[in-house]
C-alpha cells in the first residue's frame, strides 16, 4: 500500500483540491490534529491564491481577503478544538478554543469532571487551564484545594480574583467560604469535646462558640488566622442569593471573638475587620440593614483623610446599590466619588443608569460642562 507521501504526489495529477482532500483524510485518520488545523488553513490560502508556506499566518493575507480567511480560521479552530476535546486532550483543545474566545465547550467538560483528583502533572495542567487561564475557575479552585491545600489556593486566588468575571469571583469565594467554614467548625467542635468530653458536636459554628468564651482564652484559635482573614475578605464577592453568605456571617462572628492580636485590620472601612464585615454581610443578607448603613456612615463622616474617605464611600455605595437602596448610592457617589472614575472600575454614569436616575447624571454633566455625557443621559 503506498504511503501518504506517495498518495499525495499521485493525487496532484487531478488537481490541488484532490491533494488537499487526501491530506486532510490522512491527518484525520492519524489523529494529527495540530497539522490538520494547518492543512485546513493552507487549503483556504490556496483557494485565495496566497502563499502556502505559513498557513496560519495572517501577515500575508490582504485586507480584501482577510474576512473570508478569518472565518475559515475560526471554523478550523472550533473543529480541531472539538476533536481534541473528544479525545480527552483538554490542554490541546483549550489552545484552539481560547484563540477564538470560545471557552464554553472546555468549561462544560471541566465542570463535569470529578472534584477529587490525584496530584500529578495532568492535574497541574488542568488547574493551569481551569483557574489560571480562566476556562473554569471554580473547578480549578476545587482541584487546588484537594491537591495543594488551603494556603496555596488562597494565594493563587488572590492573584487571579481581579481578572475573573463577577460570577466566577462569587462562585470561587463561595467554595472557599464553605471549605473554611467546614474545617473551622470541625476544629472548634474537636476542641470543645477535648475540654468537655460529654459535649455533643454543634451543628453550626455559631452554636459551637455560643457561650464558650473560654475557647478563645490565652490567644487560642482553631484555624490559620491569615486564612480566615482572606476568606472573610473574599466573601464580600458573595451576593444576597448566595447560601454561603450565612456562613460568612458566622465566620465574621468567630473572628470577632479572637484575641485582638489576631484580628488583623483591613483597609477602611474594615479597620475593625470582623465587626465591619459582619455588618456588611448582615446588610447584604437583608438583616439589620439600617444598623450597618449607620455603622459605615459614621466611619465615613469621621474619616479625615480624603483618600480613605473615598474608600469608605466606595464600599458604602457598593453596599447600598447591592441591597437596592439606589437613591442613597447615587447621593453618596455624587458627594464623594465623582473624581474616582479615571483609572478605576467605578462609573458614576453606569450607577445612575442602573438606579434609573439619569436626571442626576444630566445635572452633574451640566455642572462639569460635559456636553457628551449630558447628551448620553438625555437620550438614554
Amino acid at each position: 500500500m503506498p504511503d501518504s507521501f506517495t498518495q499525495l504526489t499521485e493525487s496532484k495529477s487531478t488537481g490541488a483540491s484532490a491533494v488537499f482532500d487526501k491530506l486532510l483524510e490522512s491527518l484525520q485518520t492519524s489523529k494529527d490534529y495540530h497539522r490538520l488545523f494547518d492543512a485546513k488553513l493552507m487549503r483556504k490560502k490556496q483557494q485565495l491564491g496566497l502563499p502556502l508556506l505559513r498557513p496560519t499566518s495572517l501577515d500575508d493575507v490582504p485586507t480584501d481577503k482577510r474576512t473570508e480567511f478569518e472565518k475559515t480560521y475560526v471554523e478550523a479552530a472550533r473543529e480541531v478544538g472539538q476533536l481534541f476535546l473528544d479525545a480527552g486532550q483538554i490542554t490541546n483543545a483549550w489552545l484552539y478554543f481560547r484563540t477564538i474566545r470560545e471557552s464554553e465547550p472546555v468549561a462544560k467538560v471541566l465542570a463535569a469532571m470529578p472534584s477529587r483528583r490525584e496530584p500529578g502533572d495532568e492535574t497541574e495542567e488542568l488547574i493551569q487551564v481551569a483557574l489560571f487561564e480562566g476556562a473554569c475557575p471554580t473547578k480549578g479552585v476545587e482541584w487546588m484545594l484537594k491537591t495543594h491545600g488551603t494556603c496555596s489556593t488562597i494565594t493563587s486566588l488572590e492573584q487571579q480574583m481581579a481578572r475573573l468575571p463577577a460570577n466566577d469571583r462569587k462562585n470561587c469565594a463561595a467554595i472557599l467560604v464553605k471549605h473554611l467554614y467546614t474545617d473551622l467548625t470541625e476544629s472548634v467542635n474537636a476542641d470543645a469535646q477535648r475540654r468537655m468530653a460529654l459535649a455533643p458536636p454543634a451543628n453550626s459554628l455559631r452554636e459551637a462558640i455560643a457561650g464558650r468564651d473560654w475557647l478563645f482564652q490565652e490567644g487560642n484559635y482553631h484555624i490559620d488566622v491569615s486564612h480566615l482573614n482572606a476568606v472573610v475578605r473574599f466573601a464580600r464577592f458573595l451576593d444576597k442569593s448566595s447560601p454561603e453568605l450565612k456562613l460568612a456571617i458566622e465566620l465574621a462572628e468567630y473572628g470577632s471573638h479572637l484575641d485582638p492580636q489576631f484580628q488583623y485590620p483591613g483597609d477602611p472601612p474594615f479597620t475593625e475587620f470582623y465587626p465591619a464585615h459582619r455588618h456588611f454581610f448582615l446588610a447584604l443578607s437583608g438583616e439589620k440593614v439600617d444598623e450597618a448603613i449607620a455603622y459605615f456612615q459614621e466611619k465615613l463622616d469621621a474619616e479625615p483623610d480624603d483618600n480613605d474617605k473615598q474608600l469608605i464611600a466606595y464600599v458604602l455605595v457598593d453596599l447600598t446599590s447591592r441591597i437596592g437602596r439606589w437613591d442613597d448610592a447615587v447621593q453618596l457617589a455624587e458627594q464623594h466619588l465623582l473624581n474616582l472614575e479615571e483609572g478605576s472600575s467605578f462609573s458614576f454614569g453606569e450607577l445612575c443608569r442602573d438606579a434609573g436616575r439619569m436626571d442626576v447624571l444630566q445635572r452633574v454633566a451640566q455642572s462639569k460642562n460635559d456636553l457628551v455625557t449630558f447628551t448620553a443621559a438625555l437620550l438614554s
